[in-house]
């Protein structure tokens, strides 16, 4: 990993651990602050509360400020706030601390993102999107996993001290080798929001949200899933989701080159898998080395989808200004998994049995697909559209004389000099038709 993209995934594996560890943690702190557990898990959801509602709109304030002063305040503040959490003497304290630290989380990543695919050569783009989002994999796997180890020998305030650390060091390298010139931006609110009207990125964030519910209405429940389905034993339910876990490290890797070589192809493709992975699962998860496979490639599936969605933001914004628009596919990531939680749950609310979630989750799956291939045909459409007008527009076979421009005199240009030589200028050059790679 080129050194440059190393503190952008520290930034990131900080703020994926802050997010996920309460969740590890949560009978401790519950226990410790005199409050219930339905209380204490309040926490997690007013986290994400604040990376949904607040989070693009501290992104649209700060869209004018250069993009190091903004990385190394907006870690100074995410850094403060663990801080805080570690200290807090009570349940208020505490949620003030969680609050403070998702209002960071959108605009942190988002910049991370940009700013990776800003440093990356042009066509790998994805794949520098992916070495930073290992962050969110080593979060998940290695992350949360040793702040619950920690909480069992030094107590839950010792995981928010760990990632105040982290964060801490992930600020002194931003400082030390910033990762893009202190320059301002170029664009502003007006450019970010402008950004949001490109139909291939409200698409896309459509297919961020879709993905996501279809991921998330079985993921809640893995661990009934392992055990329940699957007959495995209680005491190796965490060894599995690390293994689980090592399947997405790979499969992030591996999308974002992915990515690079054909974006939306490979997009339709992973997700394609996705849906065919977890109906397979439906099918067969009462099998326990079936199951564990499955699972194994859905975690790969699941973050090989990532670079791709980031990455086609980035593409369909060209040079303008995608923050905003990044900041609100990660808010679509939350939304699609708050509501692939819920739904998930009515159903097994409903008594359908886990069978007819995960079944769900492949239906999701599937539809998120269907909008990815519908994009990717619109692109094919468009391309070729394009590439005939230009080669019309640029055939001297296909007429005489070249094109004369609207309201320019009514005499034909010849093509050529008596000489066979093209004039260095014309008195009315060529108009090229081209057309709008934009798709609606």
């Amino acid at each position: 990993m080129p050194f440059a993209l190393f503190p952008l995934m520290l930034c990131v594996f900080s703020v994926g651990s802050a997010e996920l560890v309460v969740a590890g943690v949560l009978p401790a702190i519950a226990g410790d602050l005199d409050v219930s557990l339905s209380d204490a898990g309040l926490l997690v959801t007013a986290y994400a509360l604040g990376v949904v509602v607040l989070g693009p709109l501290i992104t649209l304030a700060s869209s004018r400020v250069p993009r190091t002063p903004l990385l190394l305040g907006l870690m100074g503040l995410f850094t403060a706030s663990n801080v805080l959490a570690a200290l807090a003497p009570g349940y208020a304290v505490l949620m003030a601390a969680r609050v403070l630290s998702a209002i960071t989380h959108c605009t942190l990543f988002a910049v991370c993102i940009v700013v990776a695919g800003s440093l990356a050569e042009k066509g790998k783009e994805a794949t520098a999107v992916s070495r930073v989002a290992v962050g969110l994999n080593l979060a998940t796997v290695l992350g949360v996993p040793l702040g619950v180890l920690l909480e069992e020998h030094l107590g839950w305030r010792s995981a928010f001290w760990s990632i105040a650390g982290l964060s801490l060091l992930a600020l002194a390298l931003v400082a030390w080798r910033p990762p893009v010139a202190p320059v301002p931006v170029a664009g502003g609110a007006v450019d970010e929001l402008r950004v949001l009207r490109n139909p291939q990125v409200q698409i896309a964030i459509l297919i961020t949200a879709l993905a996501m519910a279809g991921v998330f209405t079985a993921y809640t429940f893995v661990n009934p899933i392992l055990t329940s389905m699957g007959g495995f034993d209680d005491s190796t339910v965490s060894w599995l989701l690390l293994l689980v876990g090592c399947g997405s490290l790979i499969g992030n890797l591996i999308g974002g080159k992915l990515a690079d070589r054909a974006l939306m192809p490979s997009l339709v493709g992973v997700l394609a898998v996705l849906g065919a992975d977890l109906a397979l699962m439906a099918l067969g998860g009462r099998t326990p080395w079936l199951l564990l496979v499955l699972l194994v490639v859905f975690g790969a599936a699941y973050f090989a989808v990532m670079p791709g969605l980031q990455a086609r933001i980035l593409t369909a914004a060209g040079g303008g200004a995608p923050t905003l628009a990044i900041a609100i596919n990660i808010g679509a990531f939350n939304i699609g998994i708050a509501f692939g939680a819920w739904f998930g749950g009515q159903l097994l609310g409903l008594d359908l049995g886990l069978r007819a979630v995960i079944a769900a989750s492949a239906l999701l799956s599937w539809l998120a697909t269907a909008v990815a291939a519908r994009e990717l045909t619109k692109d094919r459409r468009a391309g070729a559209a394009t590439g005939a007008s230009t080669a019309t527009a640029t055939d001297p076979t296909a007429t005489p004389h070249r094109a004369v421009p609207v309201g320019a005199p009514h005499r034909a240009v010849p093509a050529t000099t008596p000489q066979g030589a093209v004039p260095a200028t014309t008195p009315n050059p060529p108009v090229h038709a081209t057309a709008d790679a934009t798709t609606d």
